[in-house]
């Protein structure tokens, strides 16, 4: 059996059909069309959806959160008042920079934003500020390998180490950026899955690229004419 490292499309199809009910299909389907973090999907209230213009806002709750120096890129911790590479002042950008990061509005699709409707509609009316889900983070995890489990799919070997991984929340992720590569691998492109992803470094966005891009492959079989 041939390992892969990234889920596709198709399979994620397969995971949501395998889903027991509306909240696991829907859980599923904001991992894979959001690519958000799985923290950042339990997080996401009623109130958080905007279905005129098709956006959700999605709080950034990863634990650690890199902070650059705007003028040199050094690293700075959150105390910082200047910064410990060209002493430039940077409390009020590092703020700033923060405060940015900390909520992104990202936008859904038109088939995604149905789903989103249709499940509201069976929650107790008025709770709008609760969790959409109401799951925690254990609860999620099993759901998603359930039902990759029931849809018959293999786990996929970390393409940097050849380590075999079960699929797990982060790996929904995963296709939504690797799927968002192959669409569009341009500067342009990796600024906006940047931007959408809430990426502090480039380089964390660009390996998907490196994952997606079938550049080196093509110029190869070009040297040989095959």
């Amino acid at each position: 059996m041939t390992m892969k490292a990234y889920l596709e499309l198709p399979e994620i199809e397969l995971m949501e059909q395998a889903a027991s009910c509306q909240r696991d299909r829907l859980l599923i389907r904001l991992l894979s069309r959001l690519g958000c973090r799985i923290s950042e999907a339990l997080a996401l209230k009623v109130e958080g959806i905007d279905f005129e213009r098709g956006t959700v806002t999605i709080l950034h709750l990863k634990r650690s959160m890199k902070l650059s120096c705007p003028q040199c890129g050094d690293r700075l911790g959150n105390r910082h008042q200047f910064c410990p590479g060209c002493g430039g002042k940077v409390s009020e950008r590092i703020r700033t920079q923060r405060e940015r990061r900390r909520i992104r509005v990202l936008p859904v699709d038109e088939a995604t934003l149905a789903m989103l409707k249709n499940y509201i509609n069976i929650l107790p009316s008025g709770d709008n500020e609760s969790p959409l889900f109401r799951l925690n983070r254990h609860r999620a995890w099993q759901i998603v390998r359930d039902c990759a489990r029931r849809a018959g799919l293999p786990p996929l070997v970390n393409p940097e180490t050849g380590r075999i991984r079960g699929i797990s929340p982060h790996r929904l992720r995963d296709a939504f950026s690797v799927h968002a590569m192959k669409v569009d691998d341009s500067g342009d492109g990796l600024r906006l899955l940047q931007e959408h992803l809430g990426h502090l470094s480039f380089n964390t966005t660009a390996r998907y690229r490196k994952i997606a891009g079938e550049e080196h492959r093509d110029w190869y079989r070009r040297l040989w004419g095959n």
